[in-house]
Formats: C-alpha cells, structure tokens, sequence
C-alpha cells in the first residue's frame, strides 16, 4: 500500500511540476557574430559537439519540453552561453574562447550527461585533437597566455 502511495504521489509532483514556465521558452536570440574560424573542419566538429550549448542556434529536444529535464536543459544552455557563445561574438564583455581547448583536452566539454542523448557530439581521438588544435587557432589558449606572461 505504501508503494503505491509513494507512485501516485510522484504522479502527482510530475504532473504538477509541469505547470512551472522555466524551461520552455526555447526561443533561440539572434545571431549577432561569429569567430573567424580557422578551418571549415574547426567549424563543423565545434557544431557537432558544442553548439547547442555555446550558441544562439540550439537545438532543442523534445524531452527539454518536460520538467524536470526542461530546467536543467535551460540552465545549462544559458550558463553555457554566458561562459562562452559563438553567436555574439565580438559582443559579449566576458566571451572565454581562450579556455575552450583547455576545457575539452581535460575531457570537461562536452558534459558527460549531454552525450548519452547526443551521441554525435562523442568525438574520436583524432577529432578531438582536432577539435582542440582548431580552437586554439581561432581562439587562442590561456595555458599558452599563462606562459607568456611568465
């Protein structure tokens, strides 16, 4: 009896929380700049693998149209860009290009929850050194701007 208490209670909070707005205004901004990407192969892996978060041009699944996902899915869009968006480049105050290699040679982009649903974002071995040496020729790396102020 307590099982199925416990069910129609979480029934319940699903259904309710379905009501709460965040998470389902998928309106993408414009796009208002774009780097001077150092090749088009640079350009295509970073759409592959990093866009829908570190852009104005996401792709939004369906299941980010249902709480709970929807929240966490707008949350991470929305840090995500204000960390690092392609599509207002050259607009932005704080746009931290330099540290997008550093982030994918750690293995910290993309989020290991992002890729079970966006398997093509996965990249090989030898697409993500292609990735990184890519972004460090459009972007620039901090680790190497570190260096030279020493």
């Amino acid at each position: 009896m307590k099982v199925v208490k416990f069910l129609a209670g979480a029934v319940i909070a699903l259904v309710a929380i379905q009501f709460v707005p965040y998470g389902r205004d998928h309106k993408n901004p414009a796009v208002t700049g774009e780097p001077k990407w150092d090749s088009p192969r640079t350009h295509e892996l970073f759409n592959r693998s990093c866009k829908d978060c570190h852009s104005n041009e996401t792709v939004w699944p369906w299941y980010s149209s249902y709480a709970p996902v929807s929240w966490l899915t707008t949350l991470d869009v929305t840090f995500g860009r204000k960390v690092f968006n392609v599509s207002e480049w050259g607009r932005q105050e704080k746009n931290e290009g330099d540290r997008a290699a550093a982030e994918v040679r750690k293995g910290k982009m993309p989020l290991f929850i992002y890729l079970p649903a966006h398997p093509e974002a996965k990249l090989n071995a030898v697409e993500k050194k292609e990735l990184i040496d890519g972004l460090v020729a459009t972007f620039g790396d901090k680790k190497s701007k570190n260096k030279e102020k020493d």
